[in-house]
């Protein structure tokens, strides 16, 4: 019998060690718990499949049927010239080149298919022809519609009048939607950007035409023989990641404002704690607001949660997964259940009644964890379907869109009566203060009427604040859940970094208790903690979801705006980041910052590192074309002090590497000035 035992043992799947696998310890409880139910998690899985080493370095040509073509580094590296080549004579460097440029693709397709999906629901609303959407945030209309050469007033009888919102929101809309397929020109919100950085893209032959062409010409050129020069490839790479940025992420959120409000900060919690056994609990996944400002706005509703009642349950509880719950998060406080590790983990708790998802990084396991327990998982969208016969798919349109849902929000009340007594929510929780952005930021900074970015530029020059980050993207695996992030966005504030963040990345700060003003005198150089204090902002900046990365670039415009540090976004005291990344958008949004002037540092690996002249052209090349570059360090502090390096070598460029003595002017030397 022992001899038995031991071979069962020896057989047994490995398990994650939890405390390994992750920093937060509701999500180390959950997966005990689901290693004791038998129910194996994306921990359990990255520990019994290990990556191939050849896919990591970007070295393996899968385009025809006569790969895949498998091109490993030597052991003992280059000597000489690298002679490596697939069947066709493909070399390293077009191999990665290629690889890296689909990368682009594919993440570049699912932001701007996001915004295009946004833009067909807006210019729904502009026509009226659905009584779900409205034109919510006219002042955003009204601030946005110029940079598509919309007039927003018309002369009647020599007297100027305001336009119809809606006639203006329609001309908006229809410009808009343009973008993705117009046959000629160059995207509309290029110009946004500071004029020498347009400048130099316009110099270099890298302005978008439209969205999908720039994405369709990738595809067109990674095919087998076709374009086989990695800096050519690369400079396609550049256009079709710039058409995202400045394009379908840009206008994404830009139309996303004008239907559901601009954000401003509001107070929220973070993590899997938000949830309650007394109630119904509806967990929404995914990246499109779409659907989940309609799940808001149902739940709401008093005759639901009514209906709640006499199922049993005391009321609603909504929580948000992945870039869902950051959109939720910033316009109406909804809490954020958790990142994009923990999903399984929400439906463990045997609390989640009904989980909705959309698009976008949704494990297909979740229909395998949901048989385990008594959860509704639901589809939503034409394009993410599961194979699994337990999943329920309704389909969302926005020409029906408060009946759908209706449909949903009743489907999780009804199914409240179903809930086993085995309930384990982990009581972990953080307060968390989301919904800044461009206009926030102003409005904090200076006030409703004089609002202006000078005074954040004035508190970099005087050296309080030492420089900006963005601290973005994903969860991974293949590495400690969170640790990353939240080792370097504190080493960021404490060496008085101001940080900015979207999607995973500002989960798992909320879960930190970093998005709350507070923890910048616990956490914060002397600098920063005073500005916090003074101002009353965290140190830690949440700006939204994955898409709203663009808020970052239009911040760090406005401060070049501002005056005092740079002309160009190359020349500001500032770094990006993507700690954890893992999905395709996080290559194609690194290589639009790189392409804007902003220096990139990735976490894990690059899947570029197996051929070595492309990787140095991303790390080297690319900055004194574009003025930022490509950095790699998986060791989260080293990381963080190359992004602070990055920032005083630009401070000293700037001349305000020294901090200026403060000398009390008399009347004298007051006059002596006027003069």
């Amino acid at each position: 019998m022992a001899e038995i035992t031991k071979e069962k043992a020896a057989k047994a799947p490995k398990l994650a060690d939890p405390i390994a696998a992750t920093i937060d310890v509701g999500t180390q409880e959950l997966i005990v718990r689901a290693q004791q139910l038998g129910i194996d998690t994306v921990f359990d899985r990255a520990e019994q499949m290990k990556p191939c080493a050849i896919g990591l370095q970007g070295i393996c040509c899968k385009n025809c049927a006569m790969g895949p073509c498998r091109l490993p580094l030597p052991k003992d590296g280059i000597q000489g010239e690298d002679t490596r080549k697939g069947l066709c004579g493909a070399t390293a460097n077009t191999i990665a080149a290629r690889n890296f440029a689909r990368m682009v693709a594919a993440g570049a397709a699912a932001h701007s298919d996001h915004g295009r999906g946004v833009a067909e629901v807006f210019l729904a609303a502009a026509r009226k022809e659905t009584d779900a959407y409205k034109i919510k945030d006219t002042i955003k209309l009204l601030s946005i519609a110029p940079h598509f050469g919309v007039a927003t007033t018309v002369e009647v009888d020599g007297e100027t009048k305001d336009r119809d919102i809606y006639e203006i929101a329609v001309e908006v809309g229809e410009l808009a939607l343009a973008e993705w397929g117009k046959p000629d020109g160059e995207l509309i919100y290029l110009k946004r950007a500071p004029k020498p950085l347009y400048e130099k893209w316009k110099k270099m032959g890298v302005l978008p035409r439209n969205i999908d062409r720039e994405i369709v010409e990738i595809m067109h050129r990674t095919h087998m023989g076709v374009d086989q020069d990695y800096k050519n490839i690369t400079k396609q790479c550049t256009r079709a990641s710039l058409a995202d940025g400045w394009g379908g992420s840009m206008l994404a959120t830009d139309l996303q404002d004008v239907l559901f409000g601009t954000p401003t900060p509001l107070q929220a919690e973070a993590n899997l704690g938000i949830m309650k056994e007394d109630h119904v609990n509806i967990i929404v996944h995914g990246h499109e607001p779409i659907l989940s400002e309609m799940i808001v706005a149902t739940a709401q509703k008093p005759e639901m949660i009514e209906y709640a009642k006499s199922k049993g349950a005391k009321g609603i509880q909504l929580g948000g997964i992945c870039c869902t719950a950051n959109e939720i998060f910033q316009r109406h406080g909804v809490p954020q259940a958790g990142t994009f590790l923990q999903q399984e983990l929400a439906i463990i708790t045997g609390a989640c009644d009904a989980m909705v998802v959309d698009v976008q990084c949704v494990f297909q396991n979740l229909a395998n964890v949901a048989k385990c327990f008594h959860t509704k998982l639901i589809t939503t969208h034409p394009i993410a379907r599961m194979e699994q016969n337990n999943v329920m798919h309704i389909e969302f349109d926005e020409h029906h869109a408060i009946e759908d849902a209706d449909r949903i929000v009743r489907m999780a009340i009804d199914n409240f009566e179903n809930r086993g007594a085995d309930v384990m929510i982990p009581p972990y929780k953080s307060a968390a203060i989301g919904g800044f952005g461009v206009e926030s930021i102003e409005y904090h900074l200076g006030g409703t009427f004089r609002g202006t970015y000078f005074t954040l530029n004035d508190n970099i020059i005087n050296g309080r604040i030492r420089g900006i980050a963005g601290v973005v993207g994903c969860n991974n695996a293949r590495t400690r859940h969170n640790e990353a992030h939240i080792k370097i966005v504190k080493e960021l504030i404490k060496n008085d970094v101001i940080v900015l963040t979207t999607g995973c990345n500002g989960i798992a700060c909320a879960m930190e208790g970093l998005l709350t003003p507070e923890s910048a005198a616990v956490h914060c150089g002397p600098g920063l903690s005073e500005i916090c204090e003074t101002v009353g902002i965290p140190p830690v900046l949440h700006l939204g979801s994955c898409v709203d990365n663009s808020r970052i670039l239009l911040a760090a415009t406005e401060v070049v705006k501002a005056g005092g540090l740079g002309k160009d976004l190359c020349d500001l005291p500032a770094a990006g980041s993507a700690p954890e990344w893992m999905s395709e958008k996080a290559i194609s949004i690194g290589q639009y910052f790189v392409s804007s002037g902003v220096y990139t540092v990735f976490g894990l690996h690059l899947p570029t590192s197996g051929a070595p002249v492309f990787h140095d052209y991303l790390s080297t090349e690319m900055e004194k074309i574009y003025g930022g570059k490509w950095d790699l360090e998986a060791d989260p502090i080293k990381h963080a002090h190359l992004m602070i390096a990055h920032i005083d070598k630009k401070r000293k460029e700037l001349g305000i590497d020294k901090a200026r003595e403060r000398v009390l002017m008399d009347m004298a030397d007051r006059q002596a000035l006027e003069a």
